[in-house]
């Protein structure tokens, strides 16, 4: 505790018993055969990649459904993961983070069945609005702005609105 993003410094691991136990406890708890249990680890950056590959193995053993292996630093590291734990593999790619970004082509040779790319979305978003913003900071309107921008019914549809007014028309009173 407290956690923290998996490319970041100064991450802390739990004794691998006692993340077993939390395995083993989530697996009791679970109530529905589509859930799965995914053990991480952040154990390559602060003690090691065998350290690393040692918990994932005790998280496999432990029952865990999906492996994460935090972090590995090259594609070698991927490999060994891969080579090494034998159960299904989650990577994390993270654009300019601790770890190559590596084709899904090349994670599923490398023994990768699941891939996450959870900064695809908000990374060009944070530079689209950074962009927009610095526009009308300089020209005093978002009129001409060259980044591309949805109008006002993409928005309400995205949102969902034109359900909420539908629900309005058929429930508000005259």
């Amino acid at each position: 505790m407290p956690k923290k993003c998996g490319h970041t410094p100064n991450r802390r691991v739990i004794p691998t018993r006692d993340m077993c136990r939390k395995i083993e406890v989530a697996l009791n708890a679970r109530t529905r055969s589509d859930t799965l249990i995914i053990a991480r680890t952040d154990a390559r950056t602060g003690l090691g990649l065998d350290e690393a590959i040692a918990r994932g193995k005790a998280f496999a053993e432990a029952g865990a459904d999906v492996i994460f292996v935090e972090a590995p630093e090259s594609e070698d590291e991927f490999r060994r993961v891969g080579d090494s734990i034998d159960a299904w593999l989650l990577a994390n790619m993270v654009p300019t983070g601790k770890s190559p970004v590596v084709s899904a082509a090349r994670l599923k040779r490398l023994g990768f069945n699941i891939a996450i790319y959870p900064s695809a979305g908000m990374a060009v978003a944070c530079a689209a609005m950074e962009a927009n913003y610095r526009y009308l900071k300089e020209n005093g309107s978002t009129v001409g702005s060259p980044v591309p921008a949805y109008t006002m019914a993409q928005l309400h549809e995205l949102m969902g609105f034109p359900d909420v007014w539908e629900f309005e028309k058929r429930y508000a009173e005259p």
